[in-house]
């Protein structure tokens, strides 16, 4: 069995490097059986939920996700703090799950939790109250019927306001994640997976005798990163460029 996650790809334009690399990278998931491949949030660098209106630049991604699914993988998305409502669009397709903040599953055996990882740190009160406005109903019922060049304007502004109001350095922010995750286990947890950070790491250790793991997806504007799953062994990997 073979699983893989990835998060913070932040896809804006199909002419960005990062873009052309996560799309070779899909393809070549395509050539080998992949199980599952479960995306942590911030795939996009925004989005807001209309069914009939997707950002054009977005599509191709779409279809190789689209691609996966038909060989037999199922897609799981988590939403992000830059991407939300993406129930809207992808809610009903089959062989796709949407989370809005965490996903809890069994992972060949053992419990793991999976999220984006922007609720981790719950002192930042500025930023948790954009992400409330954000996802209201009233913002929701607002912006399915704002124009869309209108639209994807305010999708950019609501971008870089989220990264205003997080502004932490990624040490700081992947070491009360680690504290996060070591809760996790005390109740029972066996793998803690987060995005967010944008810091790839990977670490196991041994809690009352039970091998835990705790990983961090690091994001694919730098790192290329991607966490892999294979047989209950973990691997964090790169993948490389020409």
């Amino acid at each position: 069995m073979k699983s893989i996650f990835l998060s913070d790809a932040h896809l804006k334009s199909g002419r960005d490097k990062s873009y052309r690399d996560l799309m070779r990278f899909l393809d070549s998931l395509g050539a080998e059986k992949l199980d599952h491949l479960f995306i942590a949030g911030d795939f996009f660098d925004f989005w807001f939920g209309r069914r009939d209106l997707v950002y054009p630049d977005f599509m191709p991604v779409i279809e190789k996700l689209m691609a996966l699914r038909d060989a037999g993988a199922h897609i799981g998305l988590c939403e992000g703090n830059h991407d939300f409502f993406l129930e809207d669009y992808f809610a009903g397709i089959p062989g796709f799950t949407v989370y809005r903040e965490s996903a809890v599953f069994d992972l060949e055996g053992r419990k793991t939790l999976v999220a984006h990882g922007d609720l981790v740190d719950r002192e930042n009160r500025g930023y948790l109250l954009l992400r409330k406005i954000l996802r209201s109903g009233l913002f929701y019922r607002m912006q399915r019927n704002i124009p869309s060049r209108i639209l994807w304007t305010l999708a950019r502004i609501s971008s870089s306001t989220s990264r205003e109001l997080y502004p932490q350095k990624e040490e700081e922010l992947v070491r009360k994640m680690e504290a996060f995750a070591m809760d996790r286990f005390r109740e029972g947890f066996d793998s803690v997976i987060l995005g967010h950070s944008h810091k790839p790491l990977l670490k196991e250790c041994s809690i009352d005798g039970g091998r835990k793991m705790f990983a961090t997806l690091g994001d694919w504007m730098r790192h290329n990163s991607y966490l892999c799953c294979r047989d209950r062994s973990f691997s964090l990997l790169y993948y490389k460029t020409e």
